[in-house]
């Protein structure tokens, strides 16, 4: 019978000898369906999967490669100023860089943390030195510049002496510090910061030298509104007016004037301390010597000015151009670069000011802010000027943070108020003893009325400045200007073609 009749054994079909790559791999381990197995196409939901995530990294890898040889690139161009040499007592040329506090951002560096990713490393490469000023909160930038100006104009003016020097050593007169301020520059990054330096500005050469403390000013000011007053108590005791040889009763109008007091001062410590009494003759006052000083009539030179677009998205709103801003940094980083290569260069032009205005007036101190666009028949109403840098990026603040500003700091101060009786009567009822403290008041006593007295100042103090702030960089609110800035500031341009082709030595 043939081998083909059912229930005769058939012999496998002997496999073809392995290769030689295949005898060495079936001895490290691997299994050997691993190595009979051909390669096939992926499934579609694969191919979907590898085309999708090859697509993003891939854009991401290009993007950065980008990046870096777009900063190269300036880097090779400014790189072989670093190498010229210079005196051993010389200083390397530096700039003053300002950034403010965006809106509605819990981090108040956000802008100078963009100077450092995207400007800081052409500045390195160049050997520009620079320092860093910023503001934690909405008007501490403008409050700083204003200070910092009228600390030279107080000084120039003979009324401080100059900084003193108690080691000795050798440091940069007056004037070298001021040519060196001119040879650098200031960078301003982004339009909060703009609108703070102009206000800041303005402030400074404008305001008088006459040194206010600000905090007790402020807390004359609040004692003076009877938060802390104590509250009327009706009289017990009748008084028998008859044993007092028909003398009145004196009123407080009749009092004499009390000692003053510290504003932090308990009333129930106050004691009943009568001061001098006052003399009917005015007494002459000592007029402050600043007081006298004026306003300048022309500033002296002012570095040029280096204006660095910055833009910050913030809200749920802003999600699909943040994602696209994560796969184009290299537009970022060559505007970042640009705007350091104009500097460093140092090409200047003069600052492109507003139309003079018809009823500006020559008084600097009183004079209220006047708008930098006025209306002339048969000329445009609206010219772009450099006071416009960066106003397209007011867009982007969060509506909420606009429109409630001012409203969430007076909620918080009516609620701040409306808690402060009960404290305030706690307080003086444990300090004066007419009542025990609980099991919760000795485990976490209650402020003071010291204390809250501090406290209300401090709170006072931060809500002012906060609504101060605000109402320099609100959108609704123009640059500040002044005549006097016209012919002084200048501005950092891209240089020439020229200079732009010309080869690094």
């Amino acid at each position: 019978m043939s081998s083909s009749v059912g229930g005769d054994s058939k012999f496998p079909t002997p496999k073809p000898p392995q290769s030689g790559i295949k005898t060495v791999l079936q001895y490290t381990g691997i299994p050997p369906s691993w190595l009979d197995k051909r390669p096939g196409l992926p499934s579609r939901n694969w191919l979907i999967f590898l085309g999708v995530t090859s697509t993003i990294l891939g854009c991401y890898y290009y993007d950065r490669q980008e990046s870096k040889r777009i900063r190269q690139e300036y880097v090779d161009k400014v790189k072989h100023l670093a190498e010229v040499p210079i005196h051993s007592l010389a200083n390397p040329r530096k700039v003053t860089v300002y950034g403010s506090k965006w809106p509605d951002d819990d981090e108040y560096d956000r802008s100078l943390k963009y100077f450092r990713k995207y400007v800081k490393p052409i500045f390195v490469a160049a050997a520009v030195d620079y320092d860093m000023i910023t503001g934690r909160r909405h008007g501490d930038l403008a409050e700083r510049i204003a200070e910092d100006i009228k600390a030279r104009r107080r000084m120039e003016a003979g009324l401080d002496p100059p900084p003193p020097n108690p080691m000795n050593l050798p440091t940069l007169s007056i004037q070298d510090i001021r040519r060196r301020e001119l040879e650098g520059g200031v960078v301003i990054v982004g339009r909060p910061t703009f609108k703070e330096y102009m206000a800041g500005l303005k402030r400074g050469w404008s305001e008088s030298l006459v040194k206010v403390d600000k905090e007790e000013k402020l807390a004359m000011e609040l004692e003076s509104d009877g938060r802390f007053d104590e509250p009327p108590e009706p009289d017990t005791v009748p008084v028998e007016l008859g044993d007092l040889d028909e003398e009145p009763v004196p009123t407080a109008s009749k009092l004499p004037p009390s000692k003053g007091f510290s504003p932090f001062t308990p009333p129930h410590l106050r004691g009943d301390q009568q001061g001098p009494r006052t003399s009917s003759f005015p007494s002459s006052q000592k007029v402050d010597p600043a007081a006298t000083v004026p306003p300048p009539a022309f500033l002296p030179p002012h570095p040029p000015l280096l204006l660095v677009e910055f833009h910050n998205r913030i809200g749920f709103s802003q999600m699909p151009m943040m994602v696209w801003d994560f796969f184009n940094e290299r537009h970022r980083v060559r505007a970042g670069a640009e705007a350091a290569y104009k500097l460093i260069k140092n090409e200047t032009r003069p600052f492109i000011a507003p139309p003079p205005s018809l009823n500006s007036t020559d008084d600097f101190t009183d004079s209220p802010p006047q708008p930098y666009l006025t209306e002339i028949p048969g000329e445009p109403t609206s010219i772009p000027t450099d006071l416009d840098f960066g106003k397209e990026s007011e867009a982007l603040y969060k509506s909420s943070a606009v429109k409630s500003f001012v409203s969430n700091i007076e909620k918080a101060r009516t609620g701040y108020y409306k808690e402060l009786p009960t404290k305030l009567e706690t307080a003086r009822a444990i300090a004066r003893g007419t009542r025990e403290p609980t099991k919760d008041e000795n485990n976490y006593p209650p402020p003071t009325e010291v204390q809250l007295r501090a406290e209300r100042l401090k709170k006072e103090m931060r809500w002012r400045n906060d609504v101060a702030g605000w109402e320099i960089i609100a959108p609704e609110k123009d640059v500040e200007w002044d005549e006097r800035f016209r012919g002084v500031l200048k501005v950092f341009v891209t240089p020439s073609e020229e200079e732009v082709e010309k080869p690094s030595s």
